[in-house]
């Protein structure tokens, strides 16, 4: 697995990989991640990738960062005894 490219972003970090036959577009944001695969078929190069990775997409994707964070923070607390 290999990062072969990246896309600026003001509030993610986001890299497109390549593992043997597919593209991995990797979203990371503060201690989170997702991370969506997508066969050669599906996106034959990075260009693709890109264009799947659009503001409305991304969108989703920051809802759900905040998901994530929403059910991280308590288990933090948890762990603390707070």
């Amino acid at each position: 697995m290999r990062i072969v490219d990246t896309i600026p972003h003001p509030e993610f970090r986001i890299s497109i990989l390549k593992m043997n036959d597919k593209w991995l577009l990797r979203i990371e944001a503060g201690p989170y991640e997702q991370v969506y695969k997508f066969t050669t078929e599906m996106a034959s190069d990075t260009d693709e990738i890109k264009r799947l990775a659009s503001p409305e997409f991304l969108a989703q994707v920051k809802i759900q960062f905040d998901a994530m964070h929403g059910i991280f923070l308590p288990a933090v607390r948890t762990l603390k005894g707070r």
